[in-house]
């Protein structure tokens, strides 16, 4: 059987059809409220900041996924993301089980140099000195050898249903609504995005490929990094939109912050924004050379088509 902590964000939702899809018949499902992806899951209700819930949770598992999330609130990340992660190694030791940790770039330097698996940490702001702090837990226990360890590491989102991201809040959700996008920062900066399915898909390869345990990756992200006038004028051409946007400046969106908890609570991330990023993910392509990474245009077409479809594919839909 294998287990996902936090089964209710995108990453977990599609890490649930691939692991289904491919790799176990058993899949239990773990959150406060947890609800089912496949018709055969087990959904278990838990709170992770109970280690005895979260025990139970997780015992009888052979590969245990970490992919929770919590809203962007500095002190609730501070207060409860090691604390969760925590119960959830003791748990899995005790239960011997695997451990696949699904793990952001919130601790990398915000700069333009390349990031690999060997960047070392250098966060900026509270909410990237608790990842960093999260990582290194994850890192301690990886070698202390006791059960298999693994991190699977992704930059920004970009996708389809519940993501969750600057690029699909302030670009996709835009467009979809015929208004004007807007990007943050700048507009000629490279950027590394991924796309949501891909993430946890290769999330799934990995805990279920042996010999990636004891290490950290890169999920696969397209190598192109276009600038997010690139982004945009693509987008708005699969969208049927107007290719036009604003730039939302850092000053700017410093100064709604005095107004406003959820623009304060991004601040810390602007200056990745300034910069390109530039997140490498050679390891894994090299490893699994026949994953199939998702171009830019296939997953704005793909996100186009789930919520428009065109005529001919609801002509073909009102048949069945």
């Amino acid at each position: 059987m294998q287990t996902i902590l936090g089964a209710n964000g995108q990453i977990a939702t599609e890490l649930a059809r691939a692991l289904r899809g491919t790799y176990t018949d058993e899949l239990r499902l773990v959150s406060r409220n947890p609800r089912k992806v496949n018709d055969t899951d087990n959904p278990v209700s838990a709170d992770l900041l109970d280690a005895r819930q979260t025990l139970d949770a997780v015992k009888g598992s052979g590969v245990v996924y970490f992919t929770a999330g919590l809203p962007p609130d500095t002190a609730l990340w501070e207060a409860r993301f090691p604390t969760m992660l925590k119960n959830a190694l003791n748990a899995c030791r005790e239960a011997g089980a695997s451990f696949a940790y699904f793990d952001n770039t919130y601790m990398y330097p915000q700069d333009a140099r390349l990031l690999t698996e060997e960047t070392l940490f250098a966060p900026v702001g509270r909410k990237g000195k608790v990842r960093a702090v999260m990582a290194s837990m994850v890192l301690k226990e990886m070698a202390r050898g006791e059960i298999p360890v693994l991190i699977g590491r992704a930059p920004e989102f970009y996708g389809p249903g519940k993501t969750r991201s600057f690029t699909n809040t302030l670009i996709i959700e835009k467009l979809q609504a015929g208004r004007k996008p807007r990007v943050p920062v700048r507009d000629d900066t490279r950027r590394t995005l991924i796309w949501t399915p891909d993430a946890s898909r290769a999330l799934a390869v990995l805990g279920n490929t042996p010999d990636a345990f004891g290490q950290s990756w890169h999920l696969p992200c397209c190598d192109d990094r276009p600038t997010y006038r690139e982004f945009v004028s693509m987008a708005s051409e699969v969208f049927g939109r107007s290719a036009a946007y604003a730039v939302i400046g850092q000053r700017a969106l410093t100064a709604a912050g005095l107004f406003s908890k959820p623009v304060r609570e991004i601040r810390e991330l602007l200056p990745r924004y300034a910069q390109d990023n530039l997140f490498d993910s050679t390891k894994f392509k090299r490893r699994f050379p026949e994953f199939a990474v998702t171009t830019y245009r296939q997953g704005l077409e793909l996100i186009r088509w789930a919520w428009a479809p065109p005529p001919a594919a609801l002509s073909i839909l009102a048949r069945h």
